[in-house]
């Protein structure tokens, strides 16, 4: 099993290199990478010219532990990565899905933070 894991993670590491080769975070429209764990969601907005983040939003935050790593959680960081981003003063972004397919977690989290107001 473990040697199945670690096929399954260096796969998703080279999916997310391509991916990275297209999506460069700018000072004017930093990147928003998402991470999914099994238990957990983490998005950050990082400017890729100074290396630094942003603004971040997490499911192992306190405020946002009860809701879990489910599309409930993952809707809840996109909504309050969405409102961290403005309150640093970013309002348009380009998404970085981190190797993982555009679909329920990943895709949750795009779609509150769409939906509360940051451009994509």
């Amino acid at each position: 099993m473990a040697d199945m894991a670690k096929h399954t993670r260096d796969a998703r590491i080279r999916r997310h290199a391509r991916v990275r080769k297209g999506v460069v975070g700018t000072p004017t429209r930093p990147r928003l990478a998402v991470f999914r764990s099994n238990r957990h969601v983490v998005a950050q907005v990082i400017d890729d010219s100074t290396g630094k983040t942003l603004a971040s939003a997490s499911t192992l935050e306190a405020e946002l532990r009860s809701t879990g790593g489910n599309k409930d959680g993952a809707t809840k960081v996109g909504a309050l990565i969405a409102e961290r981003a403005k309150a640093a003063g970013v309002t348009a972004v380009v998404f970085d899905r981190g190797g993982f397919n555009y679909h329920g977690r990943v895709a949750a989290v795009a779609d509150a933070a769409r939906d509360a107001g940051l451009e994509f």
